[in-house]
């Protein structure tokens, strides 16, 4: 069955076409995200969300939303979507970060403008019949300093606005590299120093518990005096109490406006002031940027429905389509040896240590460990997945570390899991051969090479003679068919392990049995989700 998407808000007809295009149906409801009522009256029929701002994606929707696997939100703000309420219910949540991200620069750029010769007043003045040319002095922006807090996607396109408009340009941001400050033609400075050289400053940065009031009064403090800040990023990011002040006191010489702390923004203390340019979140209201976003948002969705493909996601590992084919056999894989640990121990876990040996250290490991995590604790949340089983795994308390090297054995690559309890450690590892069919190829410290079986039975015990014939006679005389078998020892005498393939789940009664033998040290029946493999 195809999958089906809703668009509850306004967006392009060419977008609408690319779902149809890429065989997913489609029905297009723009009003339907202002009714809440009806809106959570059919959204359980539909695997896709597709919104702008209007529809506010509640987790009372999401919880009624049984289908639902994908909400993509044309734009980059998702302020109206309860994304943990969707992560714990594995919904992945998309944006479209980059299709309005020079729209938004050049509305900051715009701004810059603005301030400096003082264009809106002298525009309200001149068509009002006045002729004030000695009241409308304003400032060359060549040659004058611009601090971009925040250089991502918007901010550093900004920025080399900025650097062509000979300016020179300082950026604040604690992921922004060398090199790539080097790329942009800007200097890297502590926000302390932007604040003390910036003529103007321009934010980019989302609103996080660590931006929220960035500039509030003692952050003016530090500036020059007749400064000039724009914000276009987010509402919150500035106090605006603080910054009437100063724009009164003229110690800030005018503020660029976009974004409120309250929207829609219908009053607030900042209008009416003559050195204040506002306007009501244009920074992405180009037709282009609506556009592109609608084009975005209709190919990300339709890729993860259609290809499993996952890209501009809040909160699951980004997957592109070229890769998701080669990545799919090592998702199972870290899936299976989740669930192998998972279901062989009863204690709490402390500590998860995931290695990625040789060629798996080059794949996507974000995607690798949430399938990890979601095998690993399925056994006792039977409902999570890759996405929400990082937040659960969090919400536990338990330490997840990763590690990477270079190929160090006789396998091309492999992942190694490896938990801790308050009592012992686990580990197993495996590989993906060509056949793309996930291995087990060390459980314990023992290697062996065992494939993934539907029905499994897994016994550790001192290597003797006689083992096998004990299991075998235990399930022949109970009517338990045995597929198969691998053993494994680390020495003679030493550990030994043996996997059991069965056609049917192991039965209680005839588990009691193997555990009650004085030569079994400990008997697990095991289960995995073979589709695909």
């Amino acid at each position: 069955m195809a999958p089906r998407v809703l668009v509850s808000d306004k967006l392009s007809p060419t977008a609408v076409q690319i779902f149809k295009d890429r065989g997913v149906e489609v029905d297009y409801l723009p009003d339907l995200g202002k009714d809440k009522e009806k809106l959570l009256e059919v959204i359980g029929q539909y695997d896709g969300l597709a919104i702008r701002s209007a529809t506010k994606v509640t987790e009372k929707l999401i919880n009624a939303a049984t289908r639902l696997k994908v909400i993509g939100r044309a734009g980059i703000g998702v302020d109206n979507v309860d994304i943990p309420a969707a992560s714990r219910k594995g919904i992945i949540v998309m944006n479209t970060p980059f299709g309005n991200s020079i729209t938004t620069a050049e509305h900051a750029v715009a701004m810059i403008f603005a301030l400096a010769r003082q264009i809106p007043e002298a525009n309200a003045s001149t068509h009002a019949g006045k002729w004030e040319k000695n009241r409308f002095m304003g400032v060359e922006i060549t040659g004058k300093t611009l601090g971009v807090i925040g250089c991502g996607n918007i901010g550093s396109i900004v920025a080399t606005r900025g650097v062509g408009l000979k300016m020179h340009v300082i950026a604040f941001d604690p992921f922004l590299s060398d090199k790539r400050a080097e790329e942009l033609g800007v200097d890297k400075v502590e926000l302390d120093e932007l604040f003390a050289r910036a003529d103007f400053i321009t934010l980019h940065t989302p609103l996080t518990d660590k931006t929220r009031n960035i500039i509030d009064a003692g952050a003016i403090a530090k500036m020059k005096n007749g400064v000039r800040i724009i914000n276009c990023a987010r509402g919150g990011l500035i106090v605006e109490a603080d910054l009437i002040a100063a724009l009164k006191s003229g110690k800030v010489a005018g503020a660029g406006i976009d974004v409120f702390e309250v929207e829609p923004a219908e009053q607030n203390a900042l209008f009416g002031l003559e050195n204040v340019v506002a306007t009501p979140h244009l920074g992405a209201s180009t037709a282009e940027a609506q556009e592109n976003v609608a084009l975005q948002v209709a190919e990300q969705m339709s890729d993860y429905l259609i290809k499993g493909a996952v890209s501009n996601a809040i909160n699951m590992p980004s997957i592109t389509a070229e890769e998701a084919p080669r990545l799919k056999p090592f998702v199972k894989l870290a899936e299976v040896l989740g669930a192998f640990v998972g279901q062989v121990t009863e204690d709490p876990i402390t500590e998860v240590e995931i290695l990625f040996d040789g060629s798996t250290a080059t794949m996507n490991t974000r995607a690798l460990i949430s399938a990890a995590l979601a095998g690993l604790i399925r056994p006792q949340v039977s409902d999570v997945n890759m996405v929400s089983a990082p937040i659960m795994v969090k919400e536990r308390g338990i330490i997840v570390a990763e590690v990477k090297r270079d190929k160090s054995g006789v396998f091309d690559g492999y992942i190694k899991l490896t938990v801790k309890t308050e009592h012992r450690t686990r580990s197993i590892a495996g590989t993906c051969f060509s056949d793309g069919k996930p291995r087990f190829i060390q459980i314990k410290g023992i290697n062996l090479d065992a494939e993934v079986g539907q029905h499994m039975l897994y016994t550790t015990n001192a290597d003797a003679p006689g083992i096998i014939g004990l299991l075998g006679t235990v399930c022949g005389e109970n009517g338990v068919n045995i597929a198969n078998f691998q053993l494994g020892r680390n020495r003679p005498g030493g550990d030994a392990i043996a996997l059991l393939y069965l056609d049917a789940p192991f039965p209680e009664k005839v588990l009691e049995q193997v555990r009650a033998h004085k030569s079994i040290d400990s008997a697990k029946r095991l289960q995995f989700d073979v589709g695909g493999i």
